[in-house]
């Protein structure tokens, strides 16, 4: 009969998208870059109101998106913890994320809302991405906007990086040398991002350029151990979490 899909989807409270109506909603809660204090209210409020956590973990290590909202986390609340390899390989990573997408699903198919914890913003190079895709269209997810790695770094480096008509480029570090070299040339400022053991070889192409005095170098910005200086300057090896800052201009924002 023609009512019968209707009927079964309102029995099982699933509605005309295909979400389900009747389980908890999924946080995808961005944290910002380090310091607690610079969560948004929203986050604070939702963490600390949370039942059921979710976050992701080196393998084998502690959770940096865990340590940044450790203050607030309640008491007794569940703590669905995906660890995830870093590897070049992609397979390992998505298996940990399809493991602790189907056990955020258990917890929203129970009706329990879930907050998941992810450093920086969600929606910016944020692991919450990969929990998105594999669960947005059955559950009602709602993203929470956190402060972003490059608006902090900016800001602790004292170094605006668009203004009026500028463009900015965004660059990810492990992109191949040439790839590298041609979209800083064609840029006007430039972040690049993920540096770590790729700090050599975009410092060498930075210096091929020219850029080499235009550049600041910051790593763990906002934490206690930070670093901002010149690229110059900067040490030989660099963490996961640094940073690089270019612009080429005339300083448009005096």
């Amino acid at each position: 009969m023609a009512g019968d899909g209707s009927l079964r989807r309102e029995y099982l409270g699933i509605d005309e998208s295909g979400v389900r109506a009747m389980s908890g909603v999924l946080y995808g809660v961005g944290l910002g870059p380090g310091d607690p204090e610079l969560m948004t209210l929203r986050a604070h409020r939702l963490i600390a109101g949370a039942e059921v956590l979710a976050y992701p973990s080196l393998a084998g290590g502690a959770s940096f998106a865990r340590s940044i909202a450790a203050g607030i986390i309640p008491e007794g609340a569940r703590e669905i913890v995906m660890d995830v390899p870093m590897t070049p390989e992609r397979a390992p990573a998505q298996a940990a994320y399809d493991k602790g997408a189907a056990e955020i699903a258990d917890a929203l198919e129970q009706g329990q809302d879930v907050v998941c914890l992810c450093e920086g913003d969600p929606f910016f190079y944020g692991s919450f991405m990969y929990l998105f895709a594999r669960l947005s269209t059955r559950y009602r997810v709602e993203v929470v906007p956190g402060v972003t790695s490059v608006t902090t770094c900016a800001a602790r480096a004292g170094m605006p990086l668009a203004a009026r008509n500028e463009r900015l480029t965004v660059l990810p570090g492990p992109l191949p040398e040439a790839e590298l070299r041609a979209r800083i040339d064609g840029a006007e400022s430039v972040v690049i991002m993920k540096v770590g053991r790729h700090l050599a070889k975009i410092r060498g192409v930075i210096e091929e350029l020219g850029l080499t005095g235009r550049a600041v170098y910051v790593e763990r910005a906002s934490l206690p151990e930070e670093v901002v200086c010149p690229l110059a300057e900067a040490p030989q090896v660099a963490p996961y979490f640094s940073m690089i800052l270019l612009t080429k201009g005339a300083d448009p924002w005096l």
